[in-house]
This record gives structure tokens, C-alpha cells and sequence, in this order.
């Protein structure tokens, strides 16, 4: 597959956008597995994207003086894309919650169409004058489907924090973290979570990751990481606090 294409296709009144990509070397980590971080960035990518194409470009949201920001995210692994691997990223967005967007993300393998990753995101739009939540109803940008699917990642929720945590590391915010908002950019943190865990856990091969945001974190901060590892369910917990305060909450699951 050489020419790449990027399509929007409408579906029961429901516009799906997808967008065909090859998995470079330099996105996989050193399994040649495409790194936490990729995955959210093009999650991220694609979700800007998808909004661009219909004229709801980043300098429109920047007059309008608002913009999205992910509250929650929760992806399952069905099979990892690997380098060079043709994959092609499926995104909408569904019927909302009251303070909270819902867009979903399915990655497939773009010769055979097989199932790779399921996502489903929560985002919030927030006002950069008050910093005040703009609630869901009062968008009038876009039309917001009354649509669900049923998806397969696990839901993006609260996520239990156990007593028993252990420190991991101590990261500085650093200039290349940040993005147009000023703040850590939301794929980052994935490399944030990767980056803390032991060796023998990075290499695991993981079927679920939620990652919850919190409070964000700009440069000159530092975070501190803490983990919890539970063996016996195969589930790891790791929580980032900032000033006292938690940054972000992540939950992996692995075989």
C-alpha cells in the first residue's frame, strides 16, 4: 500500500473518519511493539483530525477561547501493531455524557481488516478564560450523534488506588512534554507510565490500559510516580503526584 487515504464515511446519520498509516520503526518500542505513547498520539491525532476536516480547526476552538481536553482514556490490546506494519484508525464520536465527549477509536490492520486495538475516550471542553467545563448541551459547533456502539476497551472510570504504593521515580517536566496548551501533552503521559515501570513489567504483553488525568502538569514541575503490582490478577496500578496533588491515575492489565 503506498498511497495513504484519509476518508470520512457517514453511517446512520453518523460520520466515521479513517485514516491509513504505516507503524514506523522510531513508534515501536524495543519489541517492536507501537510504543503507549504512539498509540495516544494518534488517538490524539486522528481526534484532531477528524474535527479539522470539517472546518473545527485548533484556531477556530483558540477564538472561540476554548478547547478539548482528554479527561479519560481506556484501550484494549487485541494485537499489538508492530513496525511496518499498514494499520488503518477508525474515529467518532458518540452520544455524550452531561460534562463529557465520548469518542471511540478502533485500529485495524488495513490489508486483512482485523481488529488490533479498542478505545474509548471521555473529553472534556473547557473555557481558557474561567477554566470553567462547558457543558455538552451548550456545544453548538457540531451536531452531537445519538449514537452507541458496542465497544470492548474497558470503561473509562474511577480508578481504585491501593494503599500499598510504591515509589517508582521522580520525573522533571521537560520543554519537549509540553504542547500548544502549555501543559504535559496527553500521549506523553503514556510514555510517563511505560518509562516507570520496571523491566520485567515493561516486557509484559498488556491487554487493557486506562489512564484517568487529573491535575496538568507544566514545565519546571516535577512528578513523582508511584506503582502497585499485583501479580496474582495481573493488574498494575501507577499514580503520578504533583504538588501534593494527583497529576494522573493509570490501571494495566497483562497476560
Amino acid at each position: 500500500m503506498d498511497n495513504f487515504r484519509r476518508w470520512h464515511e457517514l453511517k446512520e446519520n453518523v460520520s466515521f473518519y479513517n485514516e491509513e498509516m504505516n507503524v514506523s520503526f522510531n513508534q515501536c518500542d524495543k519489541n517492536h511493539r507501537l510504543s503507549f505513547y504512539d498509540i495516544l498520539k494518534i488517538s490524539s491525532d486522528t481526534a484532531v483530525t477528524d474535527y479539522d476536516r470539517i472546518g473545527l480547526t485548533w484556531q477556530k476552538f483558540h477564538d472561540l477561547k476554548t478547547v478539548f481536553v482528554v479527561s479519560r482514556i481506556s484501550f484494549r490490546f487485541h494485537k499489538f501493531p508492530v513496525a511496518s506494519q499498514n494499520i488503518r484508525v477508525k474515529t467518532w464520536t458518540e452520544t455524550s455524557l452531561p460534562l463529557q465527549f465520548v469518542r471511540l477509536y478502533d485500529f485495524y490492520d488495513a490489508e486483512s481488516g482485523e481488529l488490533l486495538i479498542s478505545g474509548i475516550s471521555h473529553w472534556l471542553y473547557v473555557s481558557t478564560e474561567t477554566h470553567r467545563i462547558i457543558r455538552t448541551k451548550d456545544f453548538t459547533e457540531k451536531e452531537i450523534p445519538d449514537f452507541k456502539t458496542e465497544h470492548q476497551a474497558l470503561e473509562p472510570g474511577k480508578i481504585s488506588i491501593p494503599e500499598n504504593l510504591k515509589f517508582l521515580v521522580e520525573r522533571p517536566v521537560w520543554y519537549s512534554d509540553i504542547d500548544g496548551n502549555g501543559h504535559v501533552n496527553n500521549a506523553k503521559y503514556g510514555a510517563f507510565v511505560i518509562d516507570s515501570l520496571p523491566e520485567e513489567y515493561q516486557n509484559k504483553t498488556f491487554t487493557d490500559f486506562r489512564l484517568n488525568f487529573s491535575k496538568e502538569a507544566v514545565q519546571g514541575q516535577n512528578i513523582k510516580i508511584y506503582g502497585n503490582f499485583d501479580d496474582e490478577n495481573k493488574k498494575i496500578v501507577i499514580v503520578a503526584i504533583q504538588n501534593d496533588s494527583i497529576c494522573f491515575e493509570s490501571e494495566l492489565f497483562y497476560k
